[in-house]
């Protein structure tokens, strides 16, 4: 538990919302690799770092269970999982192509002036982070655009999916972040789509989609060797 030993008491608080507290630290904590994938959790350790109970850290760790965080074994406690580069390959990244390809045909028609302007400040976010040097947030803005796109799209089962898997998403995204060789790349790969949206071309589009997610899984896989 070193990668929370310097983290405050949670403040009072129900037990729904301590538990949400509990799970929003943890939650970073994994994706920003502060705590490593293989390192064990018990409800007590965590209970005892955060200054709370054990009920509130029971409940949030069975969430980040389902968000695919941690698994927890019989008799053995809770253990952090990490995102392989063989899960991205064929998990992440093929359920990203057919999910946002979707989404983002669905999407384009339907986008109006405010909603180019929301995306646009999420790419000047990106521009914002890669000067700072600040990889977490260059990965947290990343996320956003991204769910910005599928949330727009209208299409409730997609959101659904991709809430599923973007604990997963924003675990790689947020590990790898720091590998690319210029990170201003990233807000330009985003203008990219932003100009395939306004064009209204859905082959043009799918191909931009899949150009950008895959890069990025090259990008990834690149950091890993």
């Amino acid at each position: 538990m070193s990668g929370l030993t310097e983290l405050p008491a949670l403040p009072p608080a129900s037990l729904a919302s301590r538990r949400e507290t509990v799970a929003d630290v943890l939650r970073e904590a994994i994706t920003s690799g502060r705590l490593q994938a293989g390192q064990k959790l018990t409800e007590s350790g965590v209970a005892e770092q955060l200054g709370t109970s054990r009920a509130p850290v029971r409940e949030a760790l069975r969430q980040l269970e389902q968000e695919g965080l941690v698994i927890s074994y019989p008799y053995r406690g809770t253990e952090v999982l990490g995102v392989s580069q063989e899960e991205i390959e064929n998990v992440l990244v093929p359920v990203r192509l057919s999910l946002e390809k979707f989404a983002f045909r669905k999407a384009m028609p339907r986008l109006t002036d405010a909603d180019y302007a929301h995306l646009q400040s999420l790419v000047r976010n990106m521009e914002e982070a890669a000067d700072a040097s600040d990889a977490a947030l260059l990965a947290d803005e990343d996320i956003r655009f991204h769910e910005a796109v599928v949330t727009l799209s209208g299409q409730q089962h997609c959101l659904q999916i991709w809430r599923s898997i973007q604990p997963r998403v924003r675990a790689y995204f947020r590990r790898d972040a720091s590998h690319y060789p210029d990170a201003t790349v990233v807000a330009g790969q985003h203008r990219e789509l932003i100009d395939a949206l306004r064009a209204g071309d859905e082959h043009a589009l799918d191909r931009a989609v899949t150009t950008h997610i895959q890069t990025h899984s090259r990008t990834t896989e690149d950091s890993s060797e």
